[in-house]
């Protein structure tokens, strides 16, 4: 594989304007097609991604983060575009749990995505037009094919471990399936093996907001000089309230009013929740394409592990030898943790080395992006445990 690279990803920003972003970029050329499960030879294309640490002279320190739907590469360092801080600072870095100081952090921006790998918002080299709707339907194992480019350009044949939660679990399922040799250890966190029927429900109401926006443009929004922002944000918004319980709203929000003593009766943001979401919507909108969120949210909807397999989850992992730690939440209802036991029974049916925990907490599906001191310890035991039986006790 001899792609061109270059250190500095950019994406297209509303209106045209490209802008650089931090970290590496890898270009495939139309000589070295990406073979999409829609049966499309996809090249060339981009793929963007970070890196935090160093790796060591074997190459056996690596560890792949897999991110979530609306997540990105930026894990650890402030965003480029929105200037928040990285979307999981607690947990990479010196000292944390993955230890900059100790491994080698890779995260890439999934295929499709919007922060510089190829995606709809991209141009087309065929036509010199932003792709739209004529970038091919993506899966969660195209995702993860694409990913295996980056890993082949470092040189890394196995990674020590490969983690992530919700969609990000997702992947890290498709790697310690289609690729066991290659993961040493594996952490799927919030996640199932395929989404339920009430998940693909909620995607579907977030893609006809979307679509219903007349700004959208059938997905043209990009030639017209226009963003279908208003779509874009009620699907955001419904899709946060997936996102935490019920408990943690209560907690923090109640039934507070919003800079308010009394009710306005209209149809301004009355109540705290109201203005918190109206403002996770808005927000949203600055850093994400719609056409992604399309493509993002129907390649969730799509994974279906088992279904490669005969429909026996269990056969997806036959025969191997990946360390695992399953993860789930009390309170998540998105990925409840019938769905981790899931996992875990088809792993234990063919023997695998599987650890599973429920940490019990009120903070919802969010809860793995959040301070959980018990998730902390859980992960840090895990790793260490996986480190002695990878080194032998020697630190690397």
């Amino acid at each position: 594989m001899t792609p061109h690279v270059s250190n500095k990803p950019t994406t297209t920003m509303p209106f045209g304007r490209v802008v650089e972003l931090p970290g590496h970029r890898l270009d495939v050329p139309a000589t070295e097609p990406l073979r999409l499960d829609c049966g499309i030879d996809f090249a060339p294309f981009t793929i963007a991604y970070q890196t935090y640490g160093r790796l060591n002279a074997d190459k056996s320190n690596a560890i792949l983060v897999c991110h979530a739907l609306t997540g990105d590469q930026f894990v650890a360092e402030p965003h480029p575009i929105t200037g928040k801080p990285g979307w999981w600072e607690h947990m990479v870095g010196p000292g944390r749990v993955l230890d900059t100081d100790r491994f080698f952090i890779i995260c890439i921006n999934v295929l499709g995505g919007c922060m510089g790998t190829t995606g709809p918002k991209e141009i087309n080299p065929a036509t010199g037009k932003p792709w739209g709707l004529k970038f091919p339907v993506i899966t969660i194992a195209d995702m993860v094919r694409a990913q295996v480019r980056v890993i082949d350009h470092l040189g890394i044949d196995q990674l020590f471990c490969v983690i992530g939660g919700s969609m990000g679990g997702m992947q890290v399922l498709q790697w310690a399936a289609a690729y066991p040799e290659r993961v040493f250890s594996a952490v799927p966190i919030a996640t199932a093996a395929r989404h339920s029927a009430q998940n693909i429900a909620f995607h579907e109401v977030g893609r006809q907001a979307i679509i219903a926006d007349p700004d959208w443009c059938g997905g043209d929004y990009l030639e017209r000089g226009v963003r279908p922002h208003r779509g874009l944000a009620v699907a955001r918004m419904a899709a946060h309230i997936t996102y935490l319980s019920e408990a943690a709203l209560h907690r923090k929000f109640g039934r507070a009013l919003q800079d308010r003593e009394a009710l306005s009766y209209g149809f301004d943001a009355d109540f705290q929740v109201e203005s918190y979401l109206r403002h996770q919507g808005s927000t949203f909108v600055e850093r994400f394409d719609a056409n992604s969120y399309l493509y993002i949210t129907r390649a969730m909807d799509y994974f279906d592990l088992a279904r490669d397999y005969g429909g026996v989850l269990a056969n997806a992992f036959r025969g191997t030898k990946t360390r695992f730690c399953i993860v789930s939440f009390t309170s998540d209802w998105l990925f409840p943790t019938a769905e981790s036991r899931a996992l875990v029974h088809a792993l234990n049916a063919v023997a695998a080395n599987v650890s599973f925990v429920e940490i019990e907490t009120d903070k919802g599906h969010d809860a793995f992006l959040l301070d959980e001191p018990e998730f902390f310890a859980t992960l840090a035991g895990f790793l260490n445990g996986a480190a002695e039986h990878r080194w032998n006790g020697t630190r690397r």
